[in-house]
């Protein structure tokens, strides 16, 4: 999917991305675990929704710490809560367990994606498309209900009073080597 390399093609040299699939979005079909380039190489690196894949996440981090460059950055994103979508999935990511991964970066900052009242809102989605069995419902749901629910949940998010993040279903991490 790639959604931040249009917002990064005309501000970088070079733009290499690595998926276990080859795509015609991937230049390099490789494991996190085991990036087959040099260290010391990227300015930046985006690691979004794939830790929660990965029997042992602290190996795709020091990879990344690998191939940054010195004062190099690191964009991540993580699932903490949701229903499972794999099979493969091993693990959620709170901030203690974010912070402890990030702990090789001279700096980071981890946020939730939302407090608690969207992250409602998204289990409720969720849950109800999990439940809805047949697939000509599912489709209504997901083009109908499923819309409505993300803007109320969107809404209300924004005036809630408390900023109470325990119910975040994804956390954000910018860190710097």
């Amino acid at each position: 999917m790639q959604p931040y390399r249009a917002l990064l093609t005309d501000r970088l040299r070079r733009y290499i991305a690595i998926d276990l699939l080859q795509t015609s979005l991937v230049d390099i079909v490789a494991r996190g675990e085991h990036i087959p380039l040099a260290s010391g190489q990227f300015d930046l690196v985006i690691c979004t929704q794939m830790l929660q894949y990965v029997p042992d996440p602290e190996s795709v981090i020091a990879e990344i710490d690998r191939v940054l460059k010195p004062g190099g950055c690191l964009f991540l994103s993580a699932p903490a809560f949701g229903v499972r979508d794999a099979d493969e999935e091993c693990w959620r990511f709170l901030p203690a367990a974010l912070r402890r991964l990030l702990s090789p970066f001279r700096e980071s900052e981890i946020l939730p994606e939302g407090g608690s009242v969207i992250g409602f809102f998204r289990m409720l989605n969720t849950s109800l498309d999990v439940l809805v069995r047949y697939p000509f419902l599912r489709a209504i749901f997901r083009w109908t209900l499923c819309p409505a629910i993300n803007l109320i949940g969107a809404a209300l998010d924004r005036i809630a009073f408390s900023k109470n993040d325990q119910l975040a279903t994804n956390y954000s991490a910018w860190a710097r080597k």
